[in-house]
């Protein structure tokens, strides 16, 4: 089982969700519901349902939410949690609360924020839902099958629920420092003025409708401009510096060698040089080739450095967000029974593929809505394919278009019987 959160600024709003989960085949047991009551509108109606005559109209209002509650959750009551105040509160939730109140367990861990820590709540997290509560608004829990969490998220989302992180930054903004039960409870004008701060027109009015009018809903779409600008992009630095290396040639040179030989004669003194008894020097001189080295620079590379302009494309991804208007048939045929064909179709088609559910359902939905889209009511899906896989792509990059399509073109084609 998992545990899903919503804090919401509206009690109708919170009702309005608890009734979308039972009319889903949520248990009314694992759903529940901890709002702020500290004017105590709630409390005075647990028991009567009907305005009375010194009733003003929101009494009337709270009156119809209690009475609406009080078929829809178990264990309706009212309950006083330190550092909140009063609370209407049903459901197992409310029960933890009152334990552990009951019990004096200390500020870290007391109260509510120490029932929605035991329920797998993340303890900051857990801090900023308790403080939502103290504030004015409605929590709500509820315990589901983990095949079933996609179905109630969507649900709850339906029906304006806080963001908790972004409520928490500007409470921090104004100098909270964080959820503590020994804190003051908010004052019914402090709850008032903190309820406008963030109130917004989720429900447009009819009226011009009912008058022959219409209502303009906007549909709302970024577009990507994309720029350029001139940066350093690196560059190159030449540096000329000498090294030496050792280099050998070889080169023939002659050399002269005088031998003196001494070997034995007999014969006269005819043709001997000069006196035969006179002195004499003969001198003979040996001469030999040395290498001689000259070095001579020459320039046997070039090195050239140049600057090229040139052009590229570059494909730069983004996301931009679309606002968009979807027109659900109220009535037999529609969402509800797309959902059970789908899961028959996931069951015959993808069961074995080892992906629950919950990895197909997005693919569906797309199929939906790609044929609700009044640009495609007259393509085919050879014609529609590229454009829903280049759109699924962009918006689901992480699930492979081959994978899912059979289920995009499933739904696709199931809402084109449907309508045509």
């Amino acid at each position: 089982m998992n545990t899903i959160v919503a804090l919401y600024d509206s009690m109708e709003h919170a009702r309005q969700a608890v009734q979308a989960l039972k009319n889903a085949g949520f248990n009314s047991a694992d759903i529940s519901l901890v709002a702020n009551d500290i004017s105590g509108e709630y409390s005075r109606d647990l028991t009567k349902t009907d305005s009375t005559a010194d009733g003003a109209a929101t009494g009337a209002t709270a009156g119809a939410i209690i009475g609406g509650l009080g078929g829809l959750l178990i264990g309706l009551g009212a309950l006083v949690i330190p550092g909140i105040g009063p609370v209407l509160a049903a459901g197992p939730l409310a029960a933890a609360v009152t334990a552990l109140v009951g019990a004096g367990v200390g500020a870290a861990a007391g109260g509510l924020l120490g029932a929605l820590v035991d329920l797998g709540i993340p303890e900051e997290e857990a801090g900023y839902y308790a403080e939502g509560v103290r504030r004015g608004g409605a929590l709500l829990t509820a315990r589901v099958d983990d095949n079933r969490v996609g179905d109630a998220q969507r649900i709850l989302q339906g029906y304006n629920p806080v963001n908790i992180t972004e409520r928490a930054t500007e409470w921090k903004k104004a100098g909270w420092t964080g959820y503590t039960k020994d804190a003051k409870p908010y004052t019914a004008e402090q709850i008032k003025m903190e309820r406008s701060r963030y109130a917004t027109n989720t429900t447009m009015s009819t009226k011009n409708i009912d008058k022959g009018g219409e209502i303009a809903i906007p549909v709302v779409e970024e577009k990507l401009n994309v720029g350029k600008r001139e940066v350093e992009a690196g560059g190159v630095r030449v540096h000329k510096y000498v090294k030496e290396q050792p280099v050998q040639a070889d080169v023939t040179l002659r050399e002269e060698h005088v031998t003196v030989d001494r070997r034995p004669v007999d014969r006269g003194t005819t043709g001997v040089m000069g006196d035969a008894f006179k002195e004499t020097t003969i001198e003979v001189t040996q001469k030999a080739e040395q290498a001689v080295v000259n070095k001579e620079a020459r320039v046997v590379e070039e090195v050239v450095v140049r600057k090229d302009v040139g052009q590229r494309t570059e494909t730069v991804r983004d996301t931009v967000r679309r606002t968009d208007v979807e027109v659900e048939k109220m009535g037999k045929g529609m969402a509800a029974d797309y959902t059970s064909g789908w899961r028959e179709h996931y069951q015959k088609t993808f069961a074995t593929t080892g992906n629950k559910y919950d990895y197909y359902e997005p693919a569906y939905q797309y199929g939906q809505k790609l044929r609700s889209d009044k640009r495609y009511s007259n393509w085919d899906w050879n014609r529609l394919e590229s454009e829903a896989r280049r759109t699924w792509e962009g918006s689901y990059p992480d699930t492979a278009w081959e994978k899912i399509k059979g289920a995009v073109r499933y739904a696709w084609e199931g809402v084109k019987d449907a309508v045509s």
